[in-house]
């Protein structure tokens, strides 16, 4: 029988349908690389989210292997290059996320806007200061978006009920643009946005693609929104921005202090930016849930299964 070993836990809808395919599912959620590469050779499907890095190594190992089912949306964690060499086909489903990372988005954004966490803290404390927590409307905004994939597309299409003009840019993609957004260069985005988001993969060329010479090209102070890779704004570089007002506020739900599997921060070796932007009423944070939503756990495995379903049917 077809054998799939889970090393990640995701919805059993996924495990059903293989069922259904005819595959035997197995689990196996605390063996390290080295114990999960020693027996890899048994199976001919993989489910995982992040907790181990899918190297060359790992791939030759899996010497049967004929996909890999990533519970999400990122791929950086995985040698595609190496995969495809070797005739391993690579799922993810970013699809089943996309809703649940705009919402996200524009929550932290309406969250920072009215300055939700100091009103609600300071009425906790009886502070019942009206003027000090006057908000800022999203109406006639206009928001830029880098990266126009299934998270980008998202954010602009739930935007447009607010009333904003919403730009986007993507370097690998044209001919998008529609009555929701407008397809720009980078040289209109940068001179006309006042909320950036950023929805990008993690790569060699996006590593700290926001920095300081990025943020020098805006021409209005910016707000911005990171829901994609922590690694993808440098902090220390965006604590120097907020410094100098080029950056008024900053909705964060991934930091470059996250761990590869993205389950956690050393809480001990944080610098001082971190703790700038903790202490700051300009910030708001979340940890790395932008996509884990009630909905979104059922929809991931549910794309997968598609997927797989669609390849292989046999």
């Amino acid at each position: 029988m077809k054998k799939v070993l889970f090393i990640d836990s995701v919805h059993p809808i996924l495990e059903q349908r293989l069922v259904d395919l005819g595959y035997n599912c197995e689990h196996d959620y605390s063996s390290t690389k080295a114990q999960i590469q020693n027996k890899l050779n048994k199976y001919v499907g993989l489910v995982i989210r992040s907790r181990v890095p899918v190297d060359i190594e790992f791939l030759d190992a899996g010497t049967n292997l004929k996909f890999i089912a990533r519970s999400g949306a990122g791929l950086e964690n995985i040698d595609l290059i190496a995969a495809a060499e070797r005739n391993i086909k690579v799922f993810n489903s970013p699809e089943g996320n996309m809703d649940a990372v705009g919402e996200h988005a524009i929550g932290m954004l309406l969250a920072l806007f009215n300055q939700l966490k100091k009103g609600d803290q300071e009425v906790r404390n009886a502070v019942w200061d009206r003027e000090g927590n006057r908000g800022l409307e999203l109406k006639g905004k206009t928001v830029g978006i880098i990266g126009y994939g299934n998270m980008g597309s998202a954010l602009a299409e739930k935007l447009t009920g607010f009333g904003c003009r919403v730009l986007a840019y993507d370097k690998y993609k044209t001919g998008f643009g529609n009555n929701t957004v407008e397809e720009v260069d980078l040289a209109t985005l940068f001179a006309e946005t006042q909320i950036l988001s950023i929805h990008l993969p993690l790569l060699e060329e996006t590593h700290h693609y926001v920095n300081q010479a990025f943020l020098q090209q805006f021409k209005h102070p910016i707000y911005l929104i990171n829901t994609a890779r922590g690694n993808n704004v440098c902090l220390a570089d965006l604590v120097n921005a907020f410094k100098t007002n080029k950056v008024l506020g900053a909705c964060l739900d991934v930091l470059e202090y996250e761990t590869k599997a993205f389950d956690k921060i050393d809480a001990e070796k944080l610098p001082n930016d971190f703790k700038y932007l903790a202490q700051s009423d300009r910030v708001v944070l979340s940890p790395h849930v932008a996509g884990w939503s009630e909905e979104s756990y059922v929809k991931l495995s549910s794309y997968l299964a598609d997927k797989i379903e669609q390849e292989f049917w046999f």
